[in-house]
């Protein structure tokens, strides 16, 4: 067992290192490989566009990651990552209907937040005990110690390196111009991320609400769903 120090003032810490890591990302992705795309998402992204994602990223954080505490009997405010990015899909593909805008608009978004997650879930991990966002114990070899002398699953590890191997297959999709990467990246790192963090869910000692399934898997389940039926709409347009 791996004993950790910890304290709640690393999560903001680590926040800003993942913001910062994120607009670097973006920037270096941008100069090196999006230019022709982002100028093409400029066209049909009006500043409806950005309040509509703004206003579900934070609606969505916030009432997810409070209803986890809510749940635990923890009557605070608090911001889940997998919340701000339902919200904001929501909110943007609403946007979008209404204005009669098919194509994908997310890929500037797509490297930010994979390296954003990669480096943020550090945050969690070291915050402790009173970030609810620890594991189930375990006896493994590599469980962490958060201060109650519990062997406990480090599932921010789990979901950091998931992050960080689906950031890496991007890099290396844009470099050879792949078509997943350059036209379905924010489709795959919606399903990728989903589908991972679906995984973690049940090494979490997080309220049921349907059967084994967490308020987290449910929205897991819609960003897996999402980027199939996006992914396949758009082949379909394609092939009419």
């Amino acid at each position: 067992m791996i004993t950790l120090p910890t304290d709640p003032a690393y999560h903001l810490a680590f926040d800003a290192l993942a913001w910062a890591t994120g607009v670097g990302v973006g920037v270096v992705l941008y100069r090196w490989r999006l230019k022709e795309v982002t100028a093409q998402v400029a066209r049909v992204a009006d500043g409806g566009y950005f309040a509509a994602l703004v206003v579900g990223a934070v609606a969505g954080a916030y009432l997810s990651g409070s209803f986890t505490f809510w749940g635990q009997g923890v009557f605070a405010l608090a911001h889940s990552v997998a919340g701000a990015l339902f919200g904001a899909i929501v909110t943007v593909e609403l946007y979008k209907l209404a204005r009669g805008i098919r194509r994908s608009t997310g890929i500037v978004f797509v490297g930010p937040f994979a390296a954003g997650v990669a480096v943020g879930r550090w945050g969690c991990l070291f915050a402790g005990l009173p970030d609810q966002t620890y594991g189930t114990p375990t006896s493994l070899p590599w469980a962490v110690d958060l201060g109650d002398g519990i062997g406990r699953h480090p599932v921010q590890v789990y979901e950091s390196l998931s992050m960080a191997l689906f950031f890496l297959a991007f890099v290396l999709g844009l470099r050879v111009r792949a078509d997943w990467a350059m036209r379905y990246g924010f489709y795959v790192m919606a399903m990728w991320y989903g589908a991972q963090r679906f995984v973690w869910e049940f090494l979490k000692p997080y309220p049921t609400l349907i059967g084994p399934f967490n308020h987290f898997h449910l929205m897991c389940a819609g960003l897996v769903l999402y980027g199939a039926v996006m992914i396949v709409r758009d082949r379909a347009t394609l092939a009419a």
